[in-house]
């Protein structure tokens, strides 16, 4: 049996005071410190910046304040501030302070288990997060409320730019009573100021709005609307939406089945995938980015602020197996509907919709930032979506079969869609397929697509089993065709592994699937054998590239942290459990100053590298702390010492 823990919640007056457990914190320019800079210096690095979300929307805050991404309407919808893609004239909303503080280092952290974010230095501190009070994570996107409480002694400099679509429309900013209003908005956009003086300056075709505070007059409340809210409105105090707000995410936390590995980061983690849910329809996003690199100055920058069907049922997965199976019924339902809209049936599905389950617009470039550390191209929407990917059946079938094996009942509605999969599978799974890393060359028999294909129908046999209508013969039958398949054709005995697919050679780490979703035996030597071939052709230092071999993309890209992850768990299954601790450790290193972890990393720099924050990393680090747990309760280790 598994030890769990219960992390203690913040109470209202810590919340309130800023008393919180600030473990984490770590210095504002920790790689120059360092003397590692790959990048230019004044660039942050992707994984130190933090994180709020109202459930619809997403922003990115870096260690000192400066709000440099923020999408609305909908967390997929062009930004407002973009600084993150670009300079701060692409859209920012800074707060420093002035004076005796001017210049120095700041500390940022959550306050306890929640996403109210506070960034302190001696004389200023500053509390951010988006509105979650009175249900608005379920409400339809269109209202968003993001507030910045200012609090401190001495003067503190605001920056209000905000750049509408992506800054391709002139932003003009005007000044009203009680604070500002931007001009020509697809819908209302002001920033609530009471007391603060602005002034007004042009940049080219954009305005920015900037005001000095004197917080020895008093703590100051900056509150962005954007939507169907009216300006002036009544609304709670401050201090009653903020507590709400901490109470959403630590009620949510507070009753999830925590591991004794690694407890604070499991829970953020957990936290950051909530984070990437889409209230109003279910849908859980890959990361809340688009175009942040896989290599600094190249290309593979790609936008992942959509719903892959694959890495939002591991999602999912990952918050089943820490006791909260709502993410996973919230999924199904966004998937049954997004086959009823688009008229589909599942074997025609798409790898990836909007959060709303609609078809993405066609894949376009920014031409009007210039990227993150100079790297172009910035992109919105997603080509991805017209690629043929077997393993999203696999994924799904494997959540339905968690949430039953959790639960104990499945609702028939469930029941159907697995079997419409099982079908999906029987038309499809002799197809070449692009692929679950969607390689933008020709199709390929891929390794990984057929042990998923075969997953899906050996979930529905296990799952059958629960609700009593399995032993299908013909399911059975197709299973172990599938199986038969994959082992005769996947296995390469010149390479002495499992190969990425059956036309070739190389070495792809997905292939670890084979033997972590149960195709073969852990203790099969040809999986053993598979774990050592790709450790030796694609581990480097602490990380593991998802592949080598050309995909039609020219440039490189750094190692792969959910491939890190499926590393340490096959590690774990072959039992070796002192190499797969110490490759844990390292992994829980790449979190940021917050606990936040991004697509991939540097191998050797260690910085971080892709869009952020990352589901696919957190839900990885997710289940190598359970399965930790799991074998050092089996294997006789104390849990508290992994």
């Amino acid at each position: 049996m598994v030890t769990h823990t219960k992390l203690p919640l913040p109470t209202p007056t810590a919340i309130a005071s800023g008393t919180v457990n600030r473990s984490r914190e770590r210095p504002v320019e920790r790689l120059e410190e360092s003397g590692v800079v790959p990048i230019e210096s004044h660039t942050v690095p992707i994984e130190d910046h933090s994180v709020l979300s109202d459930q619809r929307s997403a922003a990115l805050v870096t260690p000192n304040a400066r709000i440099t991404w923020l999408c609305v309407p909908r967390i997929d919808s062009p930004a407002i501030f973009a600084e993150l893609l670009d300079c701060p004239e692409a859209g920012r909303f800074s707060i420093e302070p002035l004076g005796d503080s001017a210049g120095t280092r700041p500390t940022q952290a959550y306050v306890g288990n929640t996403l109210v974010l506070q960034t302190s230095w001696p004389t200023l501190c500053v509390t951010d997060y988006l509105d979650c009070s009175d249900g608005q994570p379920h409400e339809t996107a269109g209202r968003t409320r993001l507030i910045r409480h200012i609090e401190g002694t001495g003067q503190a400099r605001v920056v209000f730019a905000p750049r509408l679509d992506f800054g391709r429309l002139q932003t003009q900013i005007k000044i009203r009573d009680g604070g500002l209003e931007v001009a020509d908005a697809a819908d209302l956009l002001v920033l609530e100021s009471a007391g603060v003086d602005w002034s007004i300056e042009d940049h080219g075709v954009h305005q920015t709005a900037a005001a000095e505070i004197d917080l020895d007059q008093g703590p100051v409340t900056l509150e962005m609307l954007y939507g169907a809210t009216s300006p002036g409105a009544i609304r709670p105090p401050e201090l009653e939406r903020r507590e709400q707000t901490a109470r959403y995410w630590s009620d949510w936390g507070g009753r999830l089945q925590i591991p004794d590995v690694e407890p604070e980061s499991v829970l953020r983690s957990a936290l950051t995938l909530k984070a990437l849910c889409y209230g109003p329809t279910g849908a859980i996003l890959a990361a809340a980015t688009t175009s942040l690199p896989e290599f600094i100055g190249g290309v593979r920058n790609w936008d992942y602020r959509y719903c892959w069907i694959r890495d939002a049922a591991m999602s999912a997965g990952a918050l089943t197996r820490l006791g909260s199976t709502s993410e996973a019924l919230d999924l199904l339902d966004w998937l049954l509907a997004v086959i009823a809209t688009n008229d589909v049936n599942p074997d025609q599905l798409s790898p990836l919709y909007t959060v709303e389950g609609q078809a993405l617009p066609p894949e376009e470039t920014i031409e009007e930032l210039a990227g993150y550390a100079d790297s172009r191209p910035v992109r919105a929407g997603n080509a991805a979506c017209r690629q043929l990917q077997l393993d999203v059946f696999g994924s799904v079938a494997e959540l339905i079969h968690q949430v039953v094996s959790a639960d104990g009942a499945l609702p028939i509605k469930y029941w159907q869609l697995l079997e419409d999969l099982v079908e999906a599978v029987g038309q499809r799974w002799m197809e070449p397929d692009q692929g679950m890393w969607e390689i933008r060359s020709a199709p390929r028999h891929h390794t990984h697509s057929k042990v998923m294909c075969w997953l899906t129908v050996d979930r529905a046999v296990a799952t059958g089993a629960h609700v009593g209508d399995g032993g299908r013969a013909h399911w059975i039958e197709l299973r172990e065709r599938i199986r038969d398949d994959v082992l005769a054709n996947g296995w390469n005995d010149q390479v002495g592994a499992f190969t990425t697919a059956y036309d070739g050679t190389d070495l792809d780490a997905s292939v670890l699937a084979i033997g972590l979703f149960g195709l073969i035996e852990p203790d099969d030597p040809r999986f053993a054998a598979t774990v050592a071939a790709v450790e030796k052709s694609l581990r480097h230092n602490e990380t593991l590239y998802r592949y080598k071999h050309e995909d039609g993309i020219s440039g490189a890209e750094g190692g792969f942290n959910l491939m890190t992850s499926w590393l340490i768990d096959a590690k774990i299954a072959i039992g070796d459990l002192d190499e797969a601790r110490a490759l844990f450790e390292s992994y829980i290193a790449l979190a940021g100053p917050t606990g936040l972890i991004p697509e991939e990393v540097d191998p050797i720099t260690r910085q971080g590298l892709g869009n952020h924050p990352q589901a696919y990393s957190h839900l990885g680090l997710i289940n190598n702390a359970c399965n930790l747990a799991q074998a050092g309760t089996t294997a006789g280790h104390p849990s508290k010492d992994l």
